[in-house]
């Protein structure tokens, strides 16, 4: 008897489970009623008509064509991405301590001895090495990662964002260690 009484519960759990998912079901496809991708509501987006739209911008509003948009938006960036990398990387090849200008993120490497010295707004990511803050007075650089000061000789964690609100502040390779540092760098900064 008791057998027949789990036998029986357990179609009735089941059937339960059954008509309870399906009923899950149909509320979870009818949340999705503001529009389907591809109709008037939600309507699908082309790449050419976002480059038209970029391109429309970028000229200040006026209409393009299909064609001198897609040229102006593929060509342009293209140029200017050259030539920032070209001026950034003529500086860069010529001298090893001669002043960086760049906003993008730079790989510097620092060898033991040497000292990165930051402009004023740079930021350092220290990505391998041993590091400690360098710097001519009390203070030093700001941690954004834990949010604390970093003061002169103070050891520098891998991969925190360190920024320098004044010139002359940096870091340089801890004493005692024989390998240099890999520095993820945005700003202007100097080795020395």
């Amino acid at each position: 008897m008791k057998s027949r009484y789990k036998v029986s519960l357990a179609a009735v759990l089941l059937g339960g489970g059954i008509v309870a998912g399906s009923l899950m079901n149909n509320s979870v496809n009818g949340a999705s009623s503001s529009g389907q991708p591809g109709t008037a509501d939600d309507p699908v987006v082309t790449k050419s008509y976002v480059d038209q739209k970029i391109a429309q911008a970028i000229k200040g509003g006026a209409p393009a064509s299909n064609t001198s948009s897609k040229t102006t938006s593929s060509t342009t960036p293209t140029t200017n991405a050259t030539s920032t990398t070209t001026s950034s990387g003529a500086s860069g090849a010529g001298k090893n301590s001669t002043p960086e200008q760049t906003e993008v993120l730079k790989v510097v490497d620092v060898k033991p001895g040497q000292k990165l010295i930051a402009k004023a707004g740079s930021e350092f990511i220290l990505r391998n090495g041993y590091a400690v803050v360098y710097s001519m007075d009390a203070s030093g650089a700001i941690d954004i990662t834990s949010g604390t000061e970093i003061v002169h000789n103070q050891a520098v964690e891998k991969n925190h964002l360190l920024s320098f609100p004044r010139e002359g502040r940096g870091i340089q390779v801890k004493e005692g260690q024989k390998f240099g540092l890999v520095v993820m760098v945005r700003g202007g900064y100097t080795v020395q």
